[in-house]
């Protein structure tokens, strides 16, 4: 039936496909509302701007597929706003913005269907920089599947020389960070820096790098709890982004994906203003990439117990078409990101019609996502590496997790 309401609404109704070659636009394109037949996701900052990207790209390729492939923000693209009204679909009711990994995957869990198609869903897949945790429902029946998509890693970040330079030392050991965000370490000098006070912050409490940073401490199973003296600032501060002003600080700490501070600094615009909102917050030119914009502002990546989170290292200044994640980083930091979709009792747990879209390129019914050169280099231009098993070995694009 789902196949079927797809082919009569695609003869029925084409979409307008819009294709950025100026100022970068996430959210679905200006002026486009997704249909019910549209596959539609919601979730993680770490990947949005990928998912744009594939977006775009998907559409630009199939104008005329009976489903479009769309993809909304974390956050308000133009304005930085947290958890404003979206409507997913055109008919659709308007939900608060899922701003996270957790919140994307809640949202896809409510199983809320579009009034215009019961048979439609007004939120189709969820992206992911977490993996499963025991309290999401497993990949059963009436559950949700976490299908593997790409290699991140997560390090911590501070001050770099050109904003001013950091209090702390160049590298930090595992037990150095467990320590420092449980506050049994307060003090730069304690862990080789200057004497000074640290000052620990982590992203707001949705943000599947936060979920994953704080696991990695833990030892890969369990989350630690951090201490009273880590800030998300009120919950607001997000994922990925060097901009906000509590972190121009020599004292300050953040985690980071590897994955999008190496897109924001050798593949993004830069930023047309210091809190890199408004309309256009950066202007693409040449081969920078769509969507997103070099928000690492006075961040930079750093060690961990000696081990160097991306190639070449130190980082080399832009242009450098050759930096990447380092593949023998610390494996308690190397992580797959996510899409998130509802089980189906396929081979592959994938409901049919997303198999086009997100199946393994081996599949019979290869997935875009997988099998596409051009989403492949999307992947790459965003800063994550293809699947090749070094956080999970044999794991393979549009397979699922357990």
């Amino acid at each position: 039936m789902r196949l079927i309401s797809k082919l009569l609404a695609g003869c029925m109704t084409l979409a307008l496909v819009a294709v950025s070659t100026g100022p970068a636009l996430a959210d679905p394109p200006s002026g486009i509302t997704p249909r019910a037949s549209d596959v539609v996701g919601v979730g993680s900052d770490t990947i949005q701007y990928l998912l744009d990207q594939f977006s775009q790209d998907y559409n630009k390729a199939h104008p005329g597929a009976p489903s479009l492939l769309y993809s909304w923000d974390a956050t308000n693209p133009a304005t930085g706003e947290i958890g404003d009204q979206i409507a997913t679909k055109a008919s659709c009711e308007a939900i608060a913005r899922p701003d996270g990994s957790s919140a994307g995957i809640s949202a896809l869990e409510a199983n809320t269907t579009d009034p215009s198609d019961p048979s439609d869903y007004c939120i189709d897949y969820a992206g992911s920089s977490r993996a499963p945790s025991a309290s999401d429902p497993p990949c059963a029946a009436d559950g949700i599947c976490f299908i593997q998509l790409a290699d991140d890693a997560v390090t911590w970040a501070s001050r770099d020389v050109a904003s001013g330079g950091t209090d702390a030392p160049a590298s930090l050991t595992l037990a150095q960070l467990k320590d420092i965000y449980l506050c049994k370490i307060t003090n730069w000098v304690k862990v080789g820096g200057e004497n000074a006070p640290i000052e620990a912050f982590l992203p707001q409490a949705s943000s599947g790098t936060r979920t994953f940073w704080l696991t990695a401490l833990g030892g890969g199973v369990t989350p630690i709890t951090p201490g009273a003296c880590v800030s998300d600032v009120g919950n607001t501060l997000q994922d990925n982004q060097g901009i906000n002003p509590v972190l121009d600080s020599p004292e300050a700490i953040f985690p980071y994906s590897v994955a999008d501070y190496i897109a924001q600094v050798y593949h993004d615009a830069p930023c047309a203003n210091t809190s890199c909102t408004g309309s256009p917050a950066c202007t693409p030119t040449g081969s920078e990439n769509r969507f997103g914009c070099d928000q690492h502002g006075v961040l930079g990546i750093n060690e961990i117990g000696g081990g160097r989170p991306m190639l070449p290292w130190p980082p080399s200044n832009p242009p450098c078409k050759q930096c990447k994640i380092n593949p023998q980083f610390k494996s308690q930091f190397q992580r797959t990101v996510f899409i998130v979709v509802r089980y189906a009792s396929t081979p592959d747990d994938i409901p049919p019609y997303l198999e086009p879209f997100f199946a393994a390129k081996s599949a019979s019914t290869a997935g875009w996502v997988c099998s596409s050169s051009t989403a492949q280099k999307d992947i790459k231009n965003y800063g994550f590496q293809a699947l090749n098993g070094f956080v999970n070995a044999g794991g393979k694009c549009g397979t699922p997790y357990h």
